[in-house]
């Protein structure tokens, strides 16, 4: 997502099940971690209402309690991604699925009280993204992050036979864990909890969740 807005970004160009079957191929093994990151955090932080930014397909979204969490806001870029995620959870009330650039458009929607953003911000940077997920935030409000931390030099995007998924490398970059703390502690974001998960090949994930003062 860090292209320009006059270019075609490379998510639009990477089918769901060739992403969806990367992320769950054994030498990645990401997609069942992101989907109980998501569910920690709706367990830390009971909302009311949460936005997931990058839903893709909706992976995680059948941790959401309906009881307790009645409004449910999913972002993505690929309107592809959006139609299976309204198929895939046609039966859960409260759902709305905006297609979005959040790295080069404003998002203009009612704040949550959760927001969740994993793995977005290696692709769509810090600038735009970020401003849009504290845009999405209500007072008092909470913020989770999933970075994924440094693994086997010389290689960000996982290896796997979905060739189409390799495109993406060219627009992922680390972000720096401690840089990223320091960025949201100037923006009045104070980190509560956070916890790291290991990967296939070395790799990790690291969960932050903030709390807006």
């Amino acid at each position: 997502m860090r292209q320009s807005s006059s270019r075609p970004n490379v998510w639009l160009d990477v089918p769901l099940d060739d992403y969806e079957g990367h992320m769950r191929a054994a030498g990645v093994g990401q997609l069942d971690v992101l989907r109980d990151l998501f569910a920690e955090a709706l367990a830390t932080c009971r909302p009311a209402s949460v936005a997931i930014l990058g839903i893709a397909g909706g992976n995680g979204l059948d941790a959401v309690d309906p009881a307790s969490t009645t409004r449910v806001v999913g972002v993505d870029i690929n309107p592809e991604y959006l139609e299976a995620a309204r198929r895939r959870f046609a039966s859960m009330s409260g759902l709305d699925l905006c297609c979005l650039d959040l790295a080069n458009q404003r998002i203009e929607l009612e704040p949550v009280e959760l927001v969740h953003a994993a793995l977005i911000f290696e692709h769509a940077g810090t600038a735009r993204c970020l401003e849009n997920a504290l845009a999405m935030l209500a007072p008092s409000g909470h913020l989770s992050v999933v970075l994924q931390l440094p693994g086997e030099a010389g290689r960000q995007v996982g290896a796997s036979e979905f060739v189409a998924v390799q495109k993406l490398a060219s627009d992922f970059a680390l972000v720096d864990r401690a840089t990223f703390v320091s960025q949201l502690a100037a923006r009045h974001c104070r980190l509560v909890r956070e916890s790291t998960r290991p990967l296939p090949a070395g790799k990790r994930f690291w969960m932050g969740i903030f709390t807006a003062r």
